[in-house]
């Protein structure tokens, strides 16, 4: 028996490090590692089945080309010599017709390795010249708004929460996406700090936190801004902090001032005497952190909404203080080189920019002068968990587009491909992950030789290299050879990854990043800005025509639904599962069956004014599309609003559809950001529960 280091590659901040057990080639053990300070000897429900998923008769092991129609279901094996030589030709075609602008590659988290993601993410599509993907649909207007305002995605371990007070929880539920938080939190909690949950949904955290605070949703930038009126109007702000390292502060106190705790409570539904209680104990409370997540940000004003919460904490001189601050990100901290990562400056300039979360738009005619004509898709699965996922499919039915899904299962999106090609497992192959929770690199070693005839990503980017004709020596290495390489490229720049090789990461598995004189965020009240202090009014922002300050700005669609007395939509708000990573994992039966059929939640006086009960069938319809869900009615939700929780497969539901039949493929007010909460649709009953 042997023990093989390895590392969650799924897209959690919690990053946690494994331990698989292996005889005689097959994988008989696999479980955390307990040395690992913050997976600790535990796994989540998620990721504690995974050998079931490696070794599932569901597997993709054969590259498979279609025989029928789109989306028919029939195939038949190729080799991997054909599936390549196919792949190449047809892009060569499109290429001398088209420009290599044609063809689109289209990936997000399905894995967050250095190789398998990042690097995957450029080296060939940068040498082919084919169209950039904007890959913005989960946290791109929250980091924008970071680097805006403090410079950089840096913060806090989760041990730190046992140096706070006072816990705000802003649109975030570790409970179910970050689990490892929540053991430190109890701790704090029992240590006396005070949690608070602020959230539309009475989530698995809120149920345990010290007080819950709902307020309607996509008003976070307004409670924020009122809860800086209190404090500026009470003068409870850190004046001598906020003249020593910010720059706006004044200017910041002047757009507060309009968001007196009446006018608050009326656009968030939050009582006033909250709001003012709220500000009082977060201004006299230290240290107090605020901790939130990427869910806050998806809606029309997601990037506004976010820069008020980074201002926050400065208003009351909370960042630098061990267990104060913002937990949002570490990812700052072993940021890539990004030259080592992609190479760049030896390819041809990216034509053009495809927004990820308007893919169905640009495969139905939004884009053109080409059009698509070939799309490559390897980690996302985007009919399960994009937008507007009808349209998508409409894309993907064109006779004339050639679709490539490199998978590990038969997905929603692959069922419409031309080829499938088998992918590899986090025990079949070599990365490196650097995590968004926490602060240490993790070596993943293969444990197992791949099942079948399945092949990395950056293996298939290998094959795909050679048979374009490509020579270049970065498209060819090794994984371990481009992690050296780009390993060692950060390193001359970044001070975080000092004394931190391959060698060192491939023998000790986890190594802590070097924070010496830095471990607390910020300490040194310099902030890598323009102007070395938080910018609560941003110059950049306001050299882009947009607004310099954070403001609350309803949404277009919340708006007309207000103007409208007798409009019956509820804001529908898609959250995250509980037992799957967006739609990773939501083919396995064990976990499907923990999570439940799909489902909705409904106020009572909303299933009441429309004749719903717990357990009938509804429909979720609006002008972009519709899906049938079970109805569970509770006052976890706030009237107006209704939670059907993201993830589930529509293959593996009657109606072959998902929530995501109905959401938004809108952007938001910065970076492109996606805006799945913008969501308004009705929500009828089609058949009543067989009464028992």
């Amino acid at each position: 028996m042997i023990r093989i280091r390895g590392c969650c590659p799924h897209d959690c901040p919690d990053t946690c490090a494994t331990i698989t057990e292996v005889e005689d080639g097959q994988a008989l053990r696999f479980y955390a590692d307990p040395d690992h300070p913050v997976t600790r000897g535990w796994l989540c429900a998620k990721v504690r089945p995974y050998l079931e998923r490696v070794y599932s008769p569901d597997r993709l092991l054969y590259p498979l080309r279609r025989t029928g129609p789109k989306g028919a279901g029939r195939w038949e094996r190729i080799s991997w010599d054909e599936a390549i030589a196919t792949i190449t030709t047809r892009w060569r075609e499109i290429i001398a017709t088209y420009g290599a602008a044609a063809i689109l590659p289209y990936s997000y988290s399905g894995t967050l390795g250095l190789v398998q993601m990042g690097i995957c993410n450029q080296r060939l599509w940068n040498r082919m010249g084919a169209s950039g993907l904007e890959r913005s649909i989960c946290s791109a207007a929250a980091h924008a708004a970071v680097m805006a305002t403090l410079g950089a995605r840096h913060g806090p371990d989760y041990a730190d929460l046992l140096h706070s007070r006072l816990i705000l929880l802003w649109g975030h539920n570790p409970a179910s996406t970050a689990p490892h938080v929540m053991p430190f939190l109890r701790q704090a909690q029992k240590q006396g700090a005070y949690v608070v949950v602020i959230d539309p949904r009475r989530t698995l955290t809120a149920r345990s936190a010290d007080e819950h605070i709902q307020l309607r949703p996509a008003t976070d930038a307004a409670l924020v801004l009122g809860l800086m009126q209190v404090i500026f109007n009470e003068g409870l702000h850190d004046e001598p902090w906020l003249e020593a390292h910010s720059l706006g502060w004044r200017a910041l106190r002047e757009r507060a001032m309009q968001y007196p705790p009446e006018r608050t409570s009326a656009l968030t539904g939050v009582p006033a005497a909250t709001i003012v209680a709220l500000a009082r104990r977060y201004a006299t409370t230290k240290p107090a952190l605020l901790k939130t997540a990427d869910g806050v940000q998806r809606h029309q004003n997601g990037g506004q909404t976010f820069r008020a919460l980074c201002c926050l904490p400065a208003v009351v001189g909370q960042y630098g203080a061990r267990g104060g601050g913002l937990a949002f990100s570490t990812g700052g901290y072993a940021a890539w080189d990004g030259e080592a990562l992609g190479h760049r400056r030896d390819c041809p300039p990216t034509p053009r920019i495809v927004n990820m979360n308007r893919l169905g738009a640009a495969l139905t005619g939004e884009v053109r002068d080409p059009p698509i004509m070939a799309l490559y898709v390897y980690g996302a699965n985007p009919v399960t968990s994009s937008p507007n996922a009808g349209l998508i499919v409409q894309g993907l039915l064109r006779e004339d587009l050639f679709t490539v899904v490199h998978e590990q299962f038969l997905t929603d999106t692959a069922r419409y491909a031309d080829l499938v090609l088998p992918a590899t497992t986090q025990l079949e192959h070599t990365d490196l992950h650097a995590a968004y929770g926490h602060r240490y690199l993790q070596y993943n070693h293969p444990a197992i030789a791949p099942r079948g005839e399945a092949r990395s990503n950056w293996d298939v980017m290998r094959l795909l290299a050679a048979g374009m004709g490509y020579t270049e020596p970065w498209l060819h290495e090794s994984a371990e050879e481009a992690i050296r390489g780009v390993l060692d490229a950060t390193r001359a720049k970044n001070p975080f990854l000092a004394g931190i090789t391959l060698e060192r990461l491939q023998a000790e598995g986890t190594v802590r990043l070097n924070l010496e004189g830095a471990d607390v965020p910020f300490a040194s009240g310099v902030f890598p800005t323009p102007s070395g202090k938080v910018e609560l009014y941003s110059a950049a922002m306001a050299a882009r025509g947009l607004d310099p300050l954070p403001d609350y700005v309803e949404p277009p669609a919340l708006r007309e639904r207000a103007a409208r007395p007798d409009d019956e939509r509820l804001i529908v708000l898609s959250g995250a599962s509980h037992h799957f990573v967006s739609s990773s994992m939501a083919n396995q039966p064990d976990l499907r069956a923990k999570e439940g059929a799909p489902f909705i939640e409904i106020n009572p006086a909303d299933a009441a004014a429309r004749g719903i009960a717990s357990g009938d069938e509804v429909v979720v319809e609006n002008e972009r599309g519709w899906c049938r869900l079970r109805a569970v009615v509770t006052d976890d939700v706030p009237p107006g609003v209704a939670v059907a929780p993201k993830g589930h497969w529509g293959s593996l539901s009657p109606d072959g559809r998902n929530i995501n039949w109905t959401t938004p493929d809108d952007l938001a007010d910065l970076a492109g950001q996606s805006t799945f909460h913008t969501n308004l649709a009705r929500v009828r009953r089609v058949s009543r529960v067989r009464e028992a």
